[in-house]
């Protein structure tokens, strides 16, 4: 097996996300003896915006692209050939104002690509990214599973199974910011639902 973790905290250590990724890649190593880990730190290594000088690069044919444009797409490139060649994809990803993180939704923007990572057809968009499962590490502060306000799971299920991952399994540690008896059950809870995501 080959695992990919993706640490999409903007902090580079301390990160409850983190650690919640940290354990689910332990437990998938122990389970499966002699699996290789990649690990892709967003805070060390931040993703470039999807913004309009790489927009222009990236819809500039390749062979009049500028050297900056070319060394711009080689960068995405390489996120979306790291992806594909790995099997279990662990994402350590935090809440932010309801959301994911920008340096989370840089490395989304990099990855989905028309005709590469998903294609239009004649009866709608297909997945290109598959055979994978996803184990996302939510880690927040208060609570909000199974709740109007959780707004990331439905995203994170809509554009992963927009790009073919639809083994997509969720692991929450929640109240981690409403004290520490609330954020040890938060935890003992993240221990909970990983122990069902690898049983399924």
């Amino acid at each position: 097996m080959k695992i990919l973790q993706i640490n999409a905290s903007a902090r580079r250590e301390g990160a409850n996300s983190t650690k919640v990724a940290n354990r689910v890649t332990e437990r998938l190593q122990a389970a499966n003896p002699g699996a290789t880990v990649t690990l892709r730190d967003l805070a060390a290594n931040p993703v470039p915006a999807l913004d309009e000088a790489m927009l222009g690069a990236l819809f500039t044919p390749a062979e009049q692209r500028s050297a900056e444009q070319a060394a711009a797409v080689a960068g995405y490139d390489a996120l979306i050939a790291e992806l594909q060649a790995h099997d279990a994809i662990v994402l350590g990803v935090p809440m932010y104002n309801f959301g994911v993180s920008s340096q989370f939704k840089n490395w989304i923007d990099a990855v989905a690509r028309a005709g590469v990572t998903f294609q239009y057809t004649a009866t709608g968009p297909v997945g290109l990214v598959q055979g994978k499962t996803v184990y996302v590490a939510l880690a927040r502060g208060g609570i909000y599973r199974d709740t109007p306000n959780d707004s990331q799971t439905p995203y994170l299920k809509s554009v992963l199974g927009f790009l073919g991952m639809s083994d997509v399994r969720f692991v929450f540690a929640e109240g981690l910011n409403m004290g520490p008896e609330a954020a040890a059950k938060g935890f003992a809870q993240a221990e909970a639902d990983l122990e069902a995501a690898l049983a399924a």
